[in-house]
């Protein structure tokens, strides 16, 4: 089983930038081109938040356009740049959105897995919240899928960083999220969005890990009180395997790179010897 993680695309109207000089649309249709030439092909592909910039219906459906070449299913959660009834609006199709009125909260399997996705949305702030509605709600599925690994996306990351900016604007839970999750050791990992780069952290007895953007990345500064700021590193997205056995994930940078070149020539290594002369 292979799921391709995206994160925090940043989709705007078409021929807008995001932040007055990141083109999105064109990174993202790159990542979507870079996915169509994976081999062998994800199954299907995860969103973990922040698809829209501003939440505009324009905007979702601009994404629509983008995605539409995948092959594979397709599964979103919306981030705090989000809004669910314009998301809802533009994928119609998508069931999963609309089972609830309130948040986007749902379970599919995925091949011997389970996802569990989170709705960590608090409309008009750029952190997030697991209310007590949300929290029993995940308890709840917990409890169903005991028998099977659970994959749980979230938007919001459920630990502090060091990125202080972001670690503002970072997870409110009404009672702590740990406890739960460290009652399950079924839960294989928890994938996140929200900090545009690839952190990863042990959280209650699991794995959480945080996605790369395709586009434009959060600064990694780790001195206090600096200012919010992105750069323009590599994108990427994530692929996580799983084997029967366990999960394994990749980060993968999206882009144009020299190789891939053979390690050994004519019988001999690179640097002339014979190949386990090492």
């Amino acid at each position: 089983m292979l799921i391709a993680q995206l994160s925090d695309l940043h989709i705007r109207r078409p021929g807008e930038l995001a932040y007055r000089r990141v083109d999105t649309a064109a990174h993202l249709k790159r990542c979507v081109a870079h996915l169509l030439a994976q081999r062998p092909l994800a199954d299907m592909v995860v969103a973990t938040g922040d698809l829209a910039d501003s939440g505009e219906l324009e905007e979702y459906k601009h994404l629509a356009d983008l995605v539409a070449p995948l092959p594979m299913p397709l599964y979103m959660i919306p981030g705090n740049h989000d809004r669910r009834d314009a998301l809802r609006a533009a994928f119609p199709r998508h069931h999963y959105l609309h089972g609830s009125e309130e948040f986007i909260q749902y379970t599919v399997p995925a091949g011997p897995l389970q996802i569990v996705a989170l709705d960590t949305l608090l409309p008009g702030e750029g952190g997030g919240l697991l209310c007590g509605n949300r929290l029993r709600w995940l308890e709840e599925q917990l409890a169903i899928c005991r028998q099977r690994p659970v994959v749980i996306l979230m938007h919001h990351p459920p630990f502090v960083t060091g990125i202080d900016f972001m670690d503002q604007v970072g997870l409110q839970t009404t009672y702590p999220l740990e406890p739960i999750i460290r009652r399950h050791a079924n839960i294989e990992r928890i994938l996140c969005g929200h900090l545009h780069r690839t952190i990863i952290a042990r959280f209650g007895g699991t794995l959480a890990v945080t996605c790369p953007s395709p586009a434009h990345q959060v600064s990694l500064d780790l001195l206090p009180n600096r200012p919010p700021e992105f750069v323009m590193e590599p994108p990427g997205y994530m692929l996580h395997r799983w084997n029967d056995k366990r999960f394994v994930t990749f980060g993968v940078a999206v882009g144009q790179f020299d190789g891939p070149y053979p390690f050994y020539e004519r019988g001999r290594s690179i640097d002339g010897e014979a190949p386990g002369g090492h």
